[in-house]
């Protein structure tokens, strides 16, 4: 109810795999002319150790012109490949930057 369905589409046949929550699902947004591919990605049917998830959409804060957490906007963690929201009160180091592969 969060999030305006009239502004995602899937992506069919876009997805990956996570041994402790399953298959993700991915998703375009498209919002104010513009259009974002994989701006998003949901568990469709998680594990049942993160059914909690099912239903939800997270989005890359890289891939928005602007994510908050509250008043505060987010920096984006490098590589996306964890897709995490970096505010002034999480400390890193933090994955994603060149030379955190393998850790």
């Amino acid at each position: 109810e969060d999030v305006k369905e009239e502004f995602i589409e899937p992506i069919n046949g876009s997805s990956t795999y996570c041994e402790f929550k399953g298959s993700a699902k991915y998703w375009t947004l498209n919002a104010g002319g513009k259009s974002s591919l994989n701006a998003a990605w949901s568990y469709p049917n998680p594990t049942k150790d993160f059914d909690a998830i099912k239903g939800y959409l997270a989005f890359y804060a890289s891939k928005v012109d602007a994510c908050y957490v509250g008043d505060e906007k987010v920096q984006a963690q490098s590589g996306d490949y964890y897709g995490g929201w970096i505010t002034s009160k999480v400390v890193g180091p933090f994955k994603g930057e060149p030379g955190t592969r393998g850790w």
